[in-house]
């Protein structure tokens, strides 16, 4: 109750000042009332998804553009509090200054600025559009990014061996077929060798993806498509009525999987032959640090396969990599995640930038990372969950080539 009556006066902060901003630049009544109706209809609209709606835990679409709406108008109010705030304490300080300090008379504190008003407002532009825009088209907008990674001990029948990789598709948070569709068929264009797809097939409940099931039906591959499980799969962020209906719940998205033409490993391997060669593909259940959950087991996956094996490790969540994997007596030259989805939130420029709030959280957050001699690949996600939208970090369809490093002496 204390947290929401808090919430609630950060809110109130936030819309008077973005008001004051609004007001100082035009005289317009019509203006301000739309911007005090918006206000209320963003909140009035989360307090309603969020309490009255429904009383599950289920992060329904509703839900997520009704978060995605507050986040946008917070955004926006917030850039201008942080502006308009400082002004008002230049404005304080100088009136204190003229009034104890100064030899002036009938001093009075100066209103506020047009100007600065007019930068709060421009500032906060960016980001209320930039989210608009995520929401809209950005969560959409896959990108194709391909790798070469070279080895020394990569069996030369692999030399050239392409991988798609795919990870956290979410698919309860969908609501564009036509898109999803394209992206299954720009997957397949990549014509890899396989396909790996490294967990989060639903955001709770496996009923999120009976309707997508003959789009995903049609990802093909050579040597097949190869699947994990991740947190979101195993039903653990809602309210189950029994044990037993969350274990069937699992069951079902096992079945999913196979009715799809994934080839689910849970603290297994399978091994890829080729002209007598093998490589070993390894798949751990979700072993995430903190409150996420430990189900991976790393040890058990790798029971029927060799120490010499060139390996292929899929595991959801990279702090496994970074806690496990890289120390292991077994050297797990590739390694497969997702995850952190790039928090659907940031700046990247090839060269130049690569940064988002999440690698706070995650040392290894998006792309190629290279550590004691082994690589990780962090994919950013297919789908998304909770804002409904991305920004800066767009829906990612990998593609790597394993390449044999060639004998320079």
């Amino acid at each position: 109750m204390l947290r929401s009556i808090l919430l609630a006066i950060a809110y109130i902060f936030l819309v008077v000042y973005g008001y004051q901003a609004i007001k100082t630049l035009t005289k317009n009544k019509w203006v301000y009332l739309i911007f005090i109706g918006l206000a209320l209809l963003v909140a009035g609209n989360f307090i309603f998804e969020f309490t009255l709606a429904s009383n599950s835990r289920v992060l329904s679409q509703p839900k997520s553009w009704a978060f995605g709406f507050l986040l946008t108008f917070l955004s926006f109010t917030l850039i201008i509090s942080l502006i308009l705030l400082s002004e008002d304490i230049v404005r304080f300080i100088a009136g204190l200054y003229h009034k104890f300090i100064s030899s002036k008379r009938n001093y009075h504190v100066p209103s506020r600025r047009r100007f600065v008003s007019q930068i709060a407002l421009g500032l906060a532009a960016i980001p209320f559009s930039s989210l608009l825009y995520g929401m809209y088209k950005g969560k959409y907008d896959f990108r194709v990014l391909k790798y070469t990674l070279h080895f020394d001990d990569l069996p030369q029948a692999f030399d050239g061996y392409k991988i798609t990789q795919l990870s956290d598709i979410h698919s309860g948070s969908f609501d564009d077929r036509e898109k999803v569709e394209y992206a299954v068929a720009l997957a397949n264009e990549q014509k890899s060798d396989v396909i790996l797809f490294t967990g989060d097939l639903v955001n709770n409940k496996s009923s999120e993806m009976l309707p997508w099931k003959d789009v995903f039906n049609k990802l093909k591959a050579t040597d097949g498509v190869f699947s994990i499980l991740g947190n979101h799969d195993y039903g653990d962020y809602v309210e189950w009525d029994t044990k037993e209906e969350k274990q069937a719940n699992l069951e079902e998205l096992k079945q999913i999987q196979k009715d799809i033409g994934f080839d689910l490993l849970l603290n297994e391997s399978r091994f890829i032959e080729k002209n007598g060669e093998r490589l070993a593909l390894v798949g751990v259940e979700n072993w995430g640090r903190g409150v996420f959950k430990k189900a991976g087991d790393l040890k058990k996956a790798a029971e029927n396969i060799d120490k010499d094996d060139f390996k292929i490790l899929m595991s959801h969540d990279p702090s496994h990599w970074e806690d496990v994997v890289i120390g292991d007596d077994y050297k797990y030259q590739l390694t497969l995640s997702g995850h952190t989805h790039g928090m659907q939130f940031g700046i990247e420029i090839p060269g130049w930038i690569k940064w988002s709030p999440i690698e706070w959280r995650y040392k290894y957050w998006a792309g190629i990372y290279k550590e004691m001699g082994q690589y990780i690949n962090v994919n950013r996600g297919f789908g998304y969950l909770g804002y409904p939208g991305r920004v800066g970090i767009w829906p990612e369809i990998t593609v790597i080539e394993l390449k044999k490093s060639k004998d320079l002496a």
